[in-house]
């Protein structure tokens, strides 16, 4: 019998323990994009019908540009807000998303640097454009830490300096695109990917032409040699 209690509270307190959580989880999404909000200057009123004051479960789902994991659950998924006009800079407030994988910010009026520790910002994302701006500065090499980036489009913007060599980290790239931004310096060396003179175009970059860009793998290379 007191084994039987022990087990029932033990079960007891590991719901709790995951509801709350899971309680904790969303009101972090929430407070996500209240923070989105509040950083973003909305001129055209596209963000007037996120409305806070409804609780109900999944609220925040039918938000304008918010995809979220389940209809029910307010955990953002994806967000896009593309051509709204949107001005500021790159919302800090998006670090409470922390269950999202892809944020699309383009053909808006966004300026400043991106921040250093971006990578603790925007952690699992696979879909990352924020192409057609105004963002500018050099770019944020921690970005090369975002390990689960498939699509990265900084295209249009005024970022300027070198491309870190902590891209190269970026194995599961299949889309990168930097062009018309006042860049300078080698195209890092992007391991089994291929891209083209396109994405690096009106840029001052030295090493791309019309062919792919693609990093022999040391066999190749050694074949070429012979």
């Amino acid at each position: 019998m007191r084994n039987r209690v022990v087990l029932f509270l033990l079960h007891t307190l590991s719901w709790l323990l995951l509801s709350s959580d899971t309680c904790h989880g969303v009101e972090s999404d929430i407070r996500c994009l209240e923070t989105l909000k509040h950083q973003l200057q909305d001129p055209n009123n596209y963000l007037d019908s996120w409305a806070f004051d409804n609780k109900t479960e999944g609220f925040i789902c039918k938000f304008n540009g918010i995809e979220c994991w389940h209809p029910d659950e307010s955990k953002v998924l994806y967000i896009s807000l593309v051509n709204m006009g949107l001005q500021g800079q790159f919302p800090s407030g998006l670090k409470n998303c922390s269950s999202m994988t892809g944020l699309n910010l383009s053909n808006n009026d966004l300026s400043g640097s991106l921040p250093e520790n971006i990578d603790e910002f925007i952690p699992l994302v696979v879909k990352l454009d924020l192409s057609s701006n105004k963002f500018s500065g050099n770019l944020t090499a921690t970005l090369g830490n975002i390990t689960y980036l498939n699509v990265l489009n900084l295209q249009h913007n005024q970022f300027s300096g070198e491309i870190p060599w902590q891209f190269e980290r970026l194995g599961r790239l299949t889309t990168f695109n930097v062009a018309d931004n006042p860049l300078s310096g080698q195209i890092p060396t992007f391991t089994n990917k291929s891209f083209g003179a396109e994405d690096f175009a009106n840029t001052v970059i030295q090493g791309y032409s019309k062919d792919p860009i693609l990093k022999k793998t040391k066999r190749a290379a050694a074949v070429d040699a012979l």
